[in-house]
């Protein structure tokens, strides 16, 4: 049994990845292409954050949003200026994405 004081690490990483691609769309407002994010972008901004996950947690992570439809997949393939290579699958939070993770956000700024 978990501590109530304690986090739940999925829950943690869920909440930080959505954070992630919230900040990337809001960033790259009207350019689309940025407003999505690689696997291993996003790997590397949770590392940046001194959330260290690895990049198989994140993945399983990631299809888990996918299912439910709180992030969903985007083009692959295209060659990307911005990142100079072909793009390989980007990841894009969606609304309801959006609706999960400020509900997330608020209860987890409760007094419990």
């Amino acid at each position: 049994m978990q501590s109530a004081s304690r986090p739940d690490p999925v829950r943690e990483t869920l909440v930080d990845i959505l954070r992630q691609l919230n900040q990337a769309e809001t960033r790259h407002e009207g350019q689309e292409p940025e407003q999505a994010l690689e696997l291993q972008e996003i790997v590397d901004r949770l590392a940046s954050q001194r959330i260290p996950r690895k990049q198989a947690a994140v993945a399983s992570a990631l299809g888990l949003l996918v299912r439910n439809d709180l992030v969903r997949q985007v083009g692959t393939g295209a060659y990307s200026w911005q990142r100079q290579r072909q793009t390989r699958p980007r990841y894009q939070i969606t609304p309801d994405g959006k609706k999960w993770l400020v509900e997330a956000l608020e209860s987890a700024n409760r007094v419990r």
